[in-house]
């Protein structure tokens, strides 16, 4: 299993599209978690409900890619919070904090939807519920308030909607190919082409 040593020294931004792209299909044909689609597929979904909802191309490439953290190392269940930190870390290599941040906070808008929002908690898979707890379950009223001042925090809690609604069966989805112009895109927008090497 890949790991987070396991980088790109300076690649060019097509390299780079490639290895992520390989990356997706190769190691996430594994069903995610206990839902009934493969991790490429939900993110894949992920990216489309994004796009479909007009958001720019950095946070469509944090989509397709807000759980990549769980192709980079075996994360157990139990480890479960862990797994958008890894993605966040590795992914800041080379994208802007407009990409990583989403990703980074994406299980926190979870917890903070949970904690602000009434109807929420009854949209989430059987999963996710479970999953929640492993997470640290709902944010106290203070915790909101801190996670709703950090930068990027309206763009975490719209990937979390997408993450939460991208679990359908039988959806035909684009190739995952589709997406890179959206990475382009965002590879692009990073200040001086890479933020790490």
């Amino acid at each position: 299993m890949p790991t987070l040593n396991d980088t790109i020294e300076k690649p060019d931004h097509e390299q780079l599209i490639d290895r992520i792209l390989e990356r997706l299909h190769r190691d996430g044909q594994a069903m995610y978690g206990g839902e009934v689609i493969s991790q490429t597929e939900h993110m894949m979904q992920t990216a489309m409900l994004a796009e479909r909802s007009r958001a720019p191309a950095p946070l469509v490439a944090a989509a397709l890619m807000h759980d990549i953290g769980h192709l980079l190392a075996a994360v157990s269940e139990a480890e479960d919070r862990r797994h958008q930190s890894a993605g966040s870390q590795w992914l800041a290599q080379w994208f802007s904090p407009a990409v990583s941040e989403p990703v980074r906070l994406h299980v926190d808008a979870k917890r903070y939807l949970c904690a602000t929002d009434k109807c929420y908690f009854t949209t989430l898979s059987p999963t996710s519920v479970r999953s929640l707890a492993l997470q640290g379950g709902p944010m106290g009223l203070d915790e909101a308030r801190a996670f709703e001042a950090q930068p990027f925090f309206n763009e975490a809690v719209a990937l979390r909607r997408w993450d939460d609604a991208a679990k359908v069966t039988d959806i035909q989805t684009s190739p995952l190919d589709y997406f890179r112009p959206h990475l382009a895109a965002a590879l692009a927008a990073t200040a001086g082409g890479f933020v790490a090497g």
